[in-house]
């Protein structure tokens, strides 16, 4: 029999405010302590509140953004900085739904996270009672096609339980967002579970089968001209090193999609970099009597926009098994990439027969492939575009992160951007606009809670002026916080990317033109230092930024020209 003081409130009644009294709250906050957390991002709200009464009583850092999705794309860029659980709080229905497009990339990406949503009370739930505020149908359901599962959490007890499954969940490969709600009344209600001592969350095996792995092996022990791509799951699984020891095995060479952009060193000489989609790229990767493909759905970007039409078999390895052979046939392997990767070097020996690319070796098809790709973009005028991109490369200190928003210097970076000691992270996941700014306030202060200084935890946000609107008001987030982040927004006046599309398929553009603000003195009044400056002062521009303390912007007014990948009637 338990012994209840009988001046305490009842099981099931509300705290008073203000007493401190533990609650549902206290145990996510103490779960996710447990679990290692040491940050949370999202914005309160009326049903959250027992959350947030919580954290003033925990030691999780919170970080308040000013729109939900950007909290979302906050955790996002913190777990990919990091390598950690990016932690998400989310009020009910409005809140949670403005977060969706975030979680579309997070899930899309496979970014480990997990998402704490408030939801109303219990009594309110499905059709018992309506006309609640915020009140959804089914809010769960509406993140079901962003996040890897979705749980309701009707009592407190459940909780812990709950959140260190969800957390398990989340970065067992393939890795991504799990979403849980909890009723406002149990995350408020005084409870009579004690306080969490510890959680324990183990990522779940998931190796390559035996005999797919011995199949893999013989076919590219025989093979004559081996090539691989490398895409985002082979930075996900941690399986660079695997890479570079099979790619020099078997003399592969070896193209990196944008996710993958620094899973293969850039300057290697069987690199071809990232130019997925320039047609020389896509003739070689053609030409491959097998082809490796890591981490990637082969899907529209990597296809070259689906005119990939490989003459050769296909080795596919992913740990997602819905994108095995969605596009292509071949042996699909259904692995976490790191532990495949890590099989198939083990397995396999240095080449055993000649590799030979028709008269060429590998390294000499790589420098010729690579020369051609040069030669291409010097004839199509471009000379401000690749200027532009060295200088922000030159700019930038090696091991920085940077982080890009859907932009025409972006699509860019896909291709030329070399990563260096540093990390590429992109948008190209799902595709929507305001990732860049808000993914690199969450990564810097991720890497300051590692203990990085100021100097080493800033990162580089690059967006351009369309996209740069639907996180602008996150400029009051990096002020508060003081946040290391440098953004360059480049401003040409509308949606760039667009335009070029439409002007190229109809001849004129419609809807791209955008009326926009003074940036730098929008940012000012937010008490962030600006400048702008002309292209070719780029450069010195983000040095300077880098060298300052907090966030600063860099505005720059310039219309760049994506290149073509074939020469004009090819």
């Amino acid at each position: 029999m338990i012994d209840v003081d009988p001046g305490a409130a009842a099981p099931g009644a509300s705290a008073e405010p203000g007493t401190g009294a533990r609650n549902g709250g206290d145990l996510v906050v103490e779960t996710l302590e447990a679990l290692g957390a040491k940050t949370v991002f999202g914005i309160p709200g009326q049903h959250a509140l027992g959350l947030f009464d919580a954290m003033g009583r925990g030691n999780l850092q919170f970080v308040s953004s000013r729109v939900e999705n950007n909290s979302a794309f906050a955790a996002d860029g913190y777990s990919r900085a990091t390598g950690e659980v990016g932690v998400l709080f989310l009020s009910t229905g409005p809140g949670a739904l403005t977060s969706l497009a975030g979680l579309q990339e997070a899930y899309a990406t496979g970014v480990p996270m997990v998402v704490v949503a408030s939801q109303i009370p219990l009594e309110g739930l499905g059709a018992r009672r309506k006309g609640m505020l915020h009140q959804l149908d089914d809010q769960k359901a509406s993140a079901a096609n962003v996040t890897k599962s979705q749980r309701l959490i009707q009592h407190a007890s459940g909780i812990p339980s709950a959140i260190q499954d969800a957390w398990t969940e989340a970065i067992s490969s393939p890795q991504g967002p799990v979403w849980i709600e909890i009723p406002q009344n149990v995350l408020l209600d005084p409870i009579m579970v004690p306080p969490v001592e510890d959680a324990l969350a183990e990522a779940a095996d998931n190796p390559p089968r035996v005999e797919l792995v011995r199949e893999a092996v013989k076919w590219l022990q025989g093979a004559r001209r081996p090539a691989i791509i490398a895409g985002g799951g082979t930075r996900r699984g941690n399986a660079e090193q695997s890479l570079l020891s099979i790619a020099e095995k078997l003399r592969a060479p070896v193209i990196c999609t944008p996710g993958g952009n620094g899973a293969f060193p850039w300057t290697h000489e069987l690199s071809l970099q990232s130019w997925i989609e320039d047609r020389y790229m896509t003739d070689v990767l053609e030409d491959a009597d097998v082809l490796v493909v890591i981490g990637s759905s082969l899907g529209e970007v990597t296809s070259n926009y689906f005119t990939f039409e490989p003459r050769g078999r296909i080795i596919q390895i992913d740990a997602e098994p819905r994108v095995l052979e969605s596009n292509r046939p071949g042996l699909g392997i259904r692995a976490d990439a790191g532990q495949a990767l890590a099989a198939l070097d083990e397995a396999l020996a240095p080449a055993e027969v000649a590799v030979d690319w028709h008269g060429s070796t590998p390294e000499e098809l790589v420098k010729e492939s690579l020369t051609k790709v040069k030669a291409r973009l010097e004839s199509q005028d471009l000379a401000k575009e690749l200027a532009f991109m060295a200088d922000i490369r030159e700019a930038v200190p090696a091991d920085m992160q940077t982080f890009w928003d859907m932009t025409i210097a972006s699509y860019w970076g896909w291709s030329c951007w070399d990563s260096r000691e540093g990390q590429f992270h992109s948008a190209q996941g799902a595709g929507g606009l305001g990732f860049g700014f808000p993914a690199a306030i969450g990564a810097a202060v991720g890497l300051e809670t590692l203990g990085k200084t100021a100097g080493s935890a800033r990162v580089l946000a690059v967006s351009g002026d369309g996209s740069s609107m639907y996180s602008i008001s996150e400029l009051a987030t990096a002020k508060q916080h003081n946040v290391p982040v440098t953004w360059l927004i480049v401003d040409d006046g509308g949606y760039g990317i667009l335009r070029e599309y439409m002007v190229g398929a109809f001849g004129k553009a419609t809807a791209t033109e955008l009326a926009r603000p003074d940036f730098v003195k929008l940012a000012e009044a937010f008490g962030v230092p600006a400048v702008k400056v002309a292209p070719g002062d780029v450069g010195d521009a983000l040095k300077a930024g880098f060298a300052a303390d907090g966030p600063n912007v860099v505005v720059v007014e310039t219309l760049l020209k994506m290149f073509g990948p074939t020469h004009l009637g090819d």
